[in-house]
This record gives C-alpha cells, structure tokens and sequence, in this order.
C-alpha cells in the first residue's frame, strides 16, 4: 500500500491520523500543505516531500525527506535561510506548489491520495488534480472540524467545495452531521466511516491520570481560544454571572491569546477568584489539568468533534460545549453534559452553576462517560477501523 498524504505536517491531528498506520510496512508520503518546512515530532517511517528545507532537530530520524535542502546543517540560521527560500518561490512562482503535488503524484504512483482537512489540503490537491494529465489516484478527503459546517456557508468557499467533494472517491468525517452537509454540497463518492480525525485515545494510559471523582475537584477549566471560531470570551464573561458559586475553585484556562488573558486578569481581580493562565504545555500536562477538572469549557461557533472535549470527557471532567461541536453525538444533555450556545453567557452561565452545585450529576455522567469512551474511542479499535477503511478503498480500486 502507497498513500500520499497531503496535511499540515506539523498538524498534531494529521501526526496522530498517520501514526496509525506505522508497523505495517506500507509506503507512507507526506506533502505538506502548508510549506513551512516542519515535521511534527510524532511522525515515523514517512517521506515528507518539501520545497526547500533544512533538517530540524526535533525530526525523527525514520522520516526521510525529499526537496531541496539547504546544507546548513544544525546551524541556528539554517530554518532562516530555507524560510527565505520559500518566500521566494511563493514570490515568484506562486503555483509552485501545485505543480511539485503533481510532479510528486507521477513519481509515486500512489495506490491513494488523502487530503487531511479541506481549506488547504483539499484545495491543493484539487489545484493538482485539475491540471494533471493522466489517470488521477482514487482520492479520499477527510472533513476537519469546520471545513463544511462553517465554510461551507461561506459564498467565497461553496464553489470550491462543491468541486472538491465532487471530486472525492471517498469521504471520512468525525460529526455524522457533516455527512448530509456534504451530500447536499455535491458528495458523490463513498462515505468510509465516521472517525476521530486524531484518531483514538490510549484510554489505559489516561485511566492512570484520572484524578479524584469529579464532586471532589475544585477546577475549572476553560479553553481559551478567542477568534474566528472561538468564544472564550464568553466563558470569561460566564464566569462573572455566576460569581457566588465559584468560591473555593480556581479556573485554568489554556491556550489563551492576549484578549483572553486581559479579561481573565480583570475577571478575578473582580470576582476575587483565582484564575490561571496556563502556558504552553506537554500534551501529558494538559492531560493533567483535565484529570483534575470538575468541570470543561469549550465554545465556539463551529467545530467538528473538539478533541479537548474528547479528552476531558475521558478523564471525568464534566463537559459544558457549544452546540457548534457536534457534542450531541457524544453527550446526552442535562445528564453527561451540558450544550450550550456559543456566544450567550447567561446560558453558559446557568450550565456552570449546575455543575458546580449538582454532585450527583458530575460523578453519574463521569461513570457513563467513561462507558462510551471505552466503546467509541478506544485507540486500538479506532486503529484497526483505520487501516480497514484503505484496505476498503485498496480492495476497490484492484
């Protein structure tokens, strides 16, 4: 089996998608799609095929990879240098990239191309796709978190939508909401499954960080995301609606920009309520913080399946997400968790008083949690659903 994939190669979700398939002896490539000539630190056994480049420090030795490399070795300058490289190409040639995919496709010859994610992924390979001369590869796309739910509302995305799905053999995707979206935006090929787009959880491993029972922890914690899509800002504004239940807890909330940071520092030197901003973290850290959270925060206005939502259902953590997140597929709410709208802090705020008052609710909803992460997200079933879905597609194109 050759694949080629085409991904945001330091993308933690494509590291984690691929990583699936090592041990099998397959012929794995990677083109990037966003040239930024990085490798995530995940990534094993694969050829990586960049434009100019020079190898970083944290690039695993069993990664090969292809492009020009600037002989700069480990000096500090050398991802300066390659930087500039790139620049240039963009510059001056800037269907470069479209024209490498197709040079590459010929090369390997591979059994199937994926596009992991649509807004860069999918439109390069349909750039490539559109002027290639020949029999094109069968070509699989997987639908990232807002790829259709949000752009495909968007009069400057819906034509290259269309096309991209009407180009597809086969579709993946992590909210089966997405499916009749992309059906009605022309999906004529096959629908293989409905699959975490980072694959699934080691749940062994987080069983040995789950902390205490949730009506024991004093945390909340919030993801801090502030922009197109996200609406930390709300939770912050939650907060302060529902000062008189949040004695004795202390909020930490991740991944926050400065808009974020601002508000939250203001918000407890009002409230009087320790609130923290974690800094960039492991992901074994983050891991952490949610094993010792009561309760999880996640807004947005559009998202797929939040991994973060994922892991903090896994680890006990109540879960209180926008209804954006396709969270209805995971979370019966009122009882496992609580859906909110993204951008109305009463609301939000009227779920967080629940969940900090009401213990009965966090404990049952953790044990019934837990019951659908060990039949829906179990690592090694979604593995072998994984490499079953190429087989599938393999199998047909024989």
């Amino acid at each position: 089996m050759r694949i080629l994939f085409v991904a945001m190669s330091a993308s933690l979700h494509a590291a984690r998608w691929i990583s699936q398939l090592d041990g099998l002896g397959w012929d794995l490539h990677l083109f990037p799609s966003i040239d930024n000539g990085r490798t995530h630190p995940l990534l094993r056994s694969i050829t990586v095929h960049h434009s100019v480049y020079t190898r970083l420090p944290d690039t695993h030795l069993t990664v090969r990879a292809r492009g020009l490399r600037l002989p700069f070795g480990a000096h500090p300058k050398a991802a300066l240098a390659a930087g500039f490289g790139r620049e240039i190409l963009r510059n001056t040639w800037p269907q470069y990239r479209v024209r490498q995919l197709r040079r590459v496709i010929r090369r390997t010859q591979p059994d199937v191309v994926h596009a992991l994610e649509f807004q860069h992924a999918g439109y390069l390979v349909l750039a490539a796709r559109d002027g290639y001369t020949g029999r094109f590869p069968p070509l699989i796309v997987s639908n990232y978190g807002s790829d259709i739910y949000l752009y495909g509302r968007l009069a400057a995305h819906q034509e290259r939508l269309r096309a991209l799905l009407q180009a597809a053999d086969y579709y993946t995707c992590e909210c089966a909401r997405d499916i009749a979206l992309a059906r009605d935006l022309g999906l004529r090929g096959a629908v293989l499954g409905v699959l975490p787009n980072g694959g699934g959880l080691d749940l062994a491993r987080l069983e040995t960080l789950r902390g205490a029972p949730p009506s024991q922890r004093r945390t909340i914690i919030i993801k801090g995301y502030q922009n197109v899509m996200g609406r930390a800002l709300c939770a912050v504004a939650a907060l302060r609606l529902c000062a008189d239940a949040l004695a004795g807890y202390r909020v930490a909330i991740f991944s926050a920009g400065e808009d974020v940071k601002v508000a939250a520092e203001l918000a407890a030197q009002d409230l009087q309520v320790p609130i923290d901003i974690l800094p960039p973290l492991s992901h074994n850290d983050l891991l952490r913080h949610f094993s010792a959270a009561r309760v999880y925060i996640g807004l947005s206005i559009s998202d797929a399946a939040s991994t973060s939502m994922l892991e903090a259902l896994a680890l006990g953590a109540l879960p209180i997400q926008s209804c954006t997140a396709c969270a209805d597929e995971w979370i019966a709410d009122g009882e496992t968790g609580l859906i909110v709208p993204p951008e109305d802090p009463h609301a939000v705020a009227a779920a967080l008083r629940r969940a900090l008052t009401d213990d009965a609710l966090v404990d049952a909803a953790a044990v019934r949690n837990a019951q659908v992460c060990a039949e829906r997200l179990d690592a090694a079933a979604i593995r072998a659903q994984t490499v079953a879905l190429y087989e599938r597609v393999l199998k047909e194109r024989i």
